[in-house]
């Protein structure tokens, strides 16, 4: 049973399309790449939340670690703010128009993750507090 993808169009060129259709097709012949490979935005979407949510918390440790790694502890303290240079790559994303939807999600899930993450921090640090008196 074949099933023939919305998106493949098998009609003929027309007198306005000399050439075939306006877009020329690249694909290799046989089963049409799944609907995440024609950038589906939910996939896309997703893919940015996550890589957010990843970054916020992969990024700054594995930072730390290299910066510990080849430096004394003072140093490296000194040093660790640096890793907001990273805040160029969600930056970049967001201006270029291309990838503007992964780049505005991976903002989102950088955002989301820092506000859970201190939320979370804030209401234990209060527990902590107020069950010592």
């Amino acid at each position: 049973m074949s099933t023939q993808h919305p998106l493949d169009d098998p009609r003929e060129p027309t007198p306005d399309e000399p050439h075939g259709h306006e877009e020329e097709r690249h694909e290799p012949q046989g089963d049409p790449p799944s609907w995440w490979h024609r950038d589906h935005p939910t996939f896309t979407s997703l893919m940015g939340f996550f890589t957010g949510l990843a970054f916020v918390i992969v990024v700054p440790g594995t930072f730390a670690a290299i910066l510990s790694a080849f430096f004394d502890t003072g140093t490296a303290e000194e040093l660790f703010p640096l890793v907001l240079v990273t805040l160029v790559v969600p930056i970049g994303l967001v201006v270029s128009p291309r990838t503007r939807l992964f780049g505005r999600y991976m903002l989102v899930g950088m955002v989301t993750t820092l506000l859970v993450v201190g939320g979370v921090a804030a209401l234990v640090l209060w527990v902590l507090i107020s069950r010592e008196g």
